[in-house]
């Protein structure tokens, strides 16, 4: 039988982070004790309270059926708490906030509610796979915008040619962000906003994935500046270790949640409600959050420490469990990624996770990145080969 695959199905890749699970699992049967900074995936359990609760709640569920598309009203309620209490942001749990399946099915399924063919969206790079693929999934173009050091790693709206504002339906932003850890200021912030209302563009701020983990000043939320034409993700995975759980929320315009809501309601059927119940659980409690931002700081000292002691620079980031690190100085940052593999460490070149802008301009072409999530144990073991047997 001739099975033809569609031209979207066909022009699709490998998804980067599958490709790094591929190779981990290759160089494990090989008999290599493979320490894995690849997959951002935290190996910390949850919070131990929701684990304890999870019985409970799905007996309390038993026979409640579906779930709701938009999330239980106490679900939406414990959101807008959530976010009145750490950014000082008033939100209607009834307009404002929906419930989503973790991060990656609304960030993907987002562009659906504005995009038609041929509209343009601004993506960074590098950025999280989902941003093009869902634009493109959705029928649109991408633009990129590269994220570049001597920018502080934020997104230089300003350059982006007056014909493709014309033409933008959304820009993406990521901050704190992935993989550079780099934190917006409230100047940048401000400045987006006018531009992208003098535009009519709308800005999707992927947020909420590591806004709870920093290492000096708190960062803040962009509805912290307004809420008009600005729609945030937010997810539970790396807040409450709860990757498995798929549970998290959008919140913002209440057109553009409204619009969301259209189309979550035509493609999933909700997360389940005692997941939701337990999620409630976590949101309310912060006393876990400190403790994992500790953890994740001491990782990120012993590693930056080693590779310092190569020679390698010093990417010292304000936020989020990644490293974005420089390659020495003559060198890509796929080459030091395969001289990491040679003594058993993995990480993503940054190449892999970026996209050329026209210009031909990799900004991931010099770095490496590396999630922070292996345990204490072998953040302290992978420092050690890096110090002794790391060849650069």
């Amino acid at each position: 039988m001739n099975i033809r695959l569609s031209k979207r199905i066909q022009e699709t890749g490998t998804y980067a982070f599958a490709a790094i699970d591929e190779k981990v699992a290759f160089l494990q049967s090989q008999g290599v004790e493979v320490i894995d900074f690849g997959v951002g995936d935290p190996k910390s359990p949850p919070p131990s309270f929701v684990i304890e609760n999870l019985n409970t709640a799905a007996e309390k569920r038993k026979a409640s059926g579906y779930p709701s598309y938009i999330g239980s009203p106490d679900f939406r309620q414990a959101c807008t708490d959530y976010m009145q209490r750490e950014f000082n942001v008033t939100l209607d749990p009834e307009t404002e906030i929906c419930s989503t399946i973790g991060s990656k099915e609304a960030v993907f399924n987002f562009p659906l509610t504005l995009v038609d063919q041929g509209d343009i969206v601004i993506c960074p790079s590098p950025g999280y796979p989902p941003y093009r693929k869902g634009t493109q999934f959705a029928g649109g173009q991408v633009y990129t915008l590269p994220l570049l050091e001597e920018n502080h790693y934020l997104m230089d709206y300003a350059s982006v040619p007056q014909d493709i504002c014309d033409r933008a339906k959304i820009i993406w932003i990521n901050y704190p962000n992935s993989p550079t850890g780099a934190v917006a200021t409230d100047q940048w912030y401000k400045g987006l906003i006018a531009w992208a209302r003098k535009n009519n563009i709308v800005i999707a701020a992927d947020e909420g994935c590591y806004i709870e983990i920093y290492f000096d000043e708190k960062p803040k939320s962009i509805l912290e500046f307004g809420k008009e034409g600005i729609i945030t993700f937010y997810s539970m995975s790396k807040r409450n270790n709860m990757t498995m759980f798929r549970i998290g929320f959008v919140a913002g315009d209440e057109k553009i949640v409204s619009a969301f809501k259209k189309v979550k309601t035509n493609i999933d059927s909700g997360t389940p409600t005692f997941i939701q119940d337990v999620s409630i659980m976590a949101l309310e409690d912060t006393s876990h959050i400190m403790q994992m931002r500790n953890e994740y700081a001491q990782k990120r000292k012993i590693l930056l420490d080693a590779f310092a002691s190569r020679g390698l620079p010093r990417c010292q980031s304000a936020s989020t469990f990644y490293l974005w690190q420089k390659a020495p100085e003559g060198k890509s940052g796929e080459d030091l990624a395969n001289t990491l593999v040679d003594i058993g460490i993995v990480a993503i070149p940054g190449a892999a996770i970026s996209h050329p802008t026209d210009e031909g301009i990799n900004p991931g072409e010099q770095f490496i990145r590396l999630a922070l999530v292996p345990t204490m144990e072998e953040i302290m073991e992978a420092a050690d080969r890096i110090v002794h047997r790391l060849t650069i």
